[in-house]
């Protein structure tokens, strides 16, 4: 599954000149959480959240002996909060670069990266121009797929179209997320790689693997490059 089935293509943007108080009221009223920072021509230039505005009622400053000054002389001051807690605009207040993603990236990529960037919505950009967006809560609605849905995937996406696997070699049953292929491929690669890329497929719990095959390619060599494909 890709980012473009899921994401939202009407998005809720706003202008990096637009005062923090017009922000708080889109996120009010439109129930979000965040939204993306464009300019003219569509493209991204940060995020403003929740988390950002909160700034402007905690200043880095207080409840520390000394102020600003107590701060600087321990090292420890946070100068990109204190900027926050000033700002007035959302060019001040956002955060930016934005960590974004492409359409044609997969779900378990995108979430992936929300994971390690710790960021609950990726802006969906095409050359250069945002269109679309994914929340964290759009992966984990994808988690909730029917067994049919996950079905049809594993046989027509991963087998017949990612790894170009006739789908009459493989027997594929899915019973509440749970996975079980049978059947045989030509070589031990096949058989690994099957398994391990069903595994990353939206809604899938668990894989139940006794693939045969026919050929043992999977020397050290080969192991190290199917580690690396799959990092």
């Amino acid at each position: 599954m890709k980012v473009r089935e899921l994401m939202t293509t009407e998005v809720v943007t706003i202008g990096p000149n637009a005062p923090l108080k017009e922000v708080a009221k889109l996120l009010v009223e439109r129930g979000i959480s965040g939204l993306p920072v464009c300019d003219d021509d569509g493209r991204v230039l940060g995020v403003v959240s929740e988390a950002d505005i909160l700034y402007k009622e905690h200043d880095p400053r207080e409840n520390r002996p000394g102020g600003a000054l107590g701060w600087l002389l321990e090292g420890t001051f946070d100068f990109e909060a204190y900027a926050k807690a000033q700002a007035l605009t959302v060019r001040d207040a956002m955060t930016s670069p934005a960590v974004t993603i492409a359409p044609g990236a997969s779900v378990a990529e995108a979430a992936r990266t929300m994971a390690t960037r710790r960021v609950n919505r990726l802006p969906v950009v095409k050359e250069g121009a945002l269109v679309g967006i994914v929340t964290r809560a759009d992966l984990v609605r994808a988690f909730t797929r029917s067994d049919a849905e996950i079905e049809r995937e594993l046989k027509e996406d991963l087998l017949g179209r990612t790894l170009w696997i006739d789908p009459g070699q493989v027997e594929v049953a899915v019973s509440g997320g749970s996975v079980e292929l049978s059947g045989e491929l030509r070589s031990r690669n096949d058989v690994e790689l099957l398994a391990r890329l069903a595994a990353r497929v939206p809604g899938v719990i668990a894989v139940t693997s006794t693939l045969r095959w026919q050929v043992d390619d999977v020397s050290r060599r080969g192991r190290r490059a199917l580690e690396r494909t799959l990092r």
